[in-house]
């Protein structure tokens, strides 16, 4: 499980057991990265996520 098995949001449920370290949209997302001079990978969605009807 990744981060997002904590997160409320059923589109990023989904994905908490994907074998990628996914974040959720959080300041502390960015300040690994800072920290140790790497890139963000951001994805703003999935054809999979299904908006409220």
């Amino acid at each position: 499980m990744n981060r997002l098995a904590h997160e409320a949001s059923p589109c990023l449920l989904q994905h908490a057991a994907n074998p990628v370290d996914w974040w959720p949209w959080l300041a502390e997302a960015f300040e690994e990265p800072r920290q140790s001079g790497r890139l963000v990978l951001l994805s703003v969605g999935d054809s999979s996520c299904h908006w409220g009807q």
